[in-house]
């Protein structure tokens, strides 16, 4: 296989950094994400056609993993499934409108996975689509049906990379997907190499990431893989600053550098960069605070790229709440789907998109450009966002899971009574009572959706609520 690198233009540490960003500028840059709260991640690569399978048995493991979970050498892998992949079903215009039609803002699509397979024509590799039965850039027609429908274009790319004979770590870690192996990888394409050459590698890495730049213009660069030894910290802040002079307004994850507290996904300190935390697989218990951005990305099912055997699919019931806790929270919920080989969504991801559009299209104001609920504690089963309204006031949205025996809807802790309350999806005034620290509203068993119910409370100003005393205050 040939790798193609250029070290003099994009060699590592290079001198030229990204001018420096004021707090406004980065808000500015960081709008569009932390209105979004809602967007689609797409597992698609050669590991798709193998679908969790390999001479006719399962592989244990996640499907986008199955070239680590066989041990299957990169010069098999390669044959076998690059002249296998072709994926004449594909619609990228469908994948846009599906995603839309439930209420994403954005879409994150993996450009390169672990296994080191591009989905783009890379002048720096022939280990792409390009060399495939298919041969045709599968991100270009993506990202154009992105911007006719609306919907931001972002692209994945693995750090890490399984197939390049200069990615540096030859022992195995697998980033808590599987058991580490202490010896060394004797699958990986670095197997023949007694030197790896990181230099080498970064420089090709830098290419490629060029190439999507200039080529694709995503609104997020979302880096994986950085977890083994052979990148370093020095080497995640050299990428980020390079990345963001060749454009000042990407959104870059904090897994370009080597801050990340494992799946819960936060940074802490702040000489790591990175622009967003990115817990996986879970939702942080009280989100990461105020001003500071997060996204939850969660599989519909058990795994990420597609796997004939993983039938284990999440309801829609949970698919909608966890969109709500995340928003709660002040987070975005990337939600995964994994196409087949052929280039199709499964029709289980599709099903379960079109119910939560079902939602989004009655509450979805409740979601898109909201804020983190104010109440530190909902006294009703559910949770609660924040928006500013059209009028300049506040706008709490409650969202109900389920509704008291009695009907009524107990607003502990807010002093201010609401101007007025209205059930989305409805134009009826609901009717406020209580008291201050208490106000209710009735609701009957008609009023409920099955999943999540929405009140919409307004306020002229900023409504005041009550906090609890902690111990030291009491």
């Amino acid at each position: 296989m040939k790798f193609i690198t250029i070290l003099s233009s994009l060699s590592l540490l290079a001198s030229a950094f990204a001018p420096a960003e004021t707090p406004e500028e980065k808000a500015g840059r960081m709008q569009w994400f932390n209105e979004a709260r809602f967007g689609m991640f797409i597992h698609w690569g050669v590991y798709s056609q193998a679908a969790g399978n390999w001479n006719g048995k399962p592989v244990p493991g996640a499907g986008e993993w199955i070239q680590s979970g066989g041990k299957i050498h990169a010069a098999e892998y390669r044959e076998i499934l690059q002249g296998q992949f072709n994926p004449v079903k594909y619609d990228p215009e469908a994948w846009v409108i599906a995603a839309k039609g439930a209420g994403m803002k954005y879409i994150v699509i993996t450009s390169k996975h672990h296994d080191g397979f591009c989905l783009w024509d890379s002048k720096l590799t022939d280990w792409d689509v390009g060399s495939t039965p298919y041969k045709k850039d599968l991100l270009k027609p993506l990202a154009e049906a992105c911007e006719k429908h609306g919907v931001k274009f972002c692209v994945y790319h693995s750090i890490m990379d399984w197939s390049h004979p200069d990615w540096g770590s030859k022992t195995p870690n697998n980033g808590g997907n599987a058991p580490v192996d202490a010896t060394p990888a004797l699958w990986r394409g670095n197997a023949a190499n007694p030197k790896p050459d990181m230099d080498r590698f970064t420089a090709y890495l830098k290419g490629q990431l060029k190439e999507l730049v200039d080529d694709y213009k995503p609104g997020i660069l979302w880096f994986d893989g950085e977890w083994e030894d052979a990148w370093t910290h020095e080497r995640g802040v050299d990428l980020y600053e390079y990345l963001r002079k060749l454009d000042p307004s990407l959104i870059i994850n904090n897994r370009v550098d080597k801050g990340r507290d494992g799946m819960k996904g936060r940074t802490t300190d702040e000489k790591f960069k990175g622009d967003y935390g990115t817990p996986e697989q879970e939702i942080p218990a009280t989100g990461f605070g105020e001003d500071v951005a997060w996204e939850s990305c969660m599989t519909m099912n058990e795994t990420w790229g597609f796997k004939t055997e993983d039938t284990q699919w999440k309801s829609n019931e949970v698919l909608i709440r966890n969109l709500i806790d995340i928003a709660s929270k002040g987070g975005n919920y990337l939600l995964n789907v994994g196409p087949t080989g052929e280039g199709e969504i499964p029709s289980a991801s599709l099903e379960r998109l079109a119910a939560i559009g079902d939602w989004m299209k009655v509450n979805g104001e409740s979601i898109h450009g909201t804020t983190a609920s104010l109440f530190p504690n909902v006294s009703w089963d559910g949770r609660s966002t924040t928006a500013v309204a059209d009028d300049g006031g506040t706008r709490i949205y409650v969202h109900l899971f389920s509704l008291p025996t009695d009907g009524k809807i107990i607003l502990t802790d807010l002093v201010t009574r609401p101007d007025g309350a209205t059930l989305l999806g409805k134009d009826t005034p609901l009717e406020i009572s209580g008291e201050e620290g208490a106000w209710s509203i009735q609701l009957s068993p008609a009023d409920m959706h099955p999943i999540a119910t929405v009140i919409a409370l307004n306020f002229p100003g900023n409504p005041i609520i009550q906090r609890p005393l902690t111990s030291q205050q009491k």
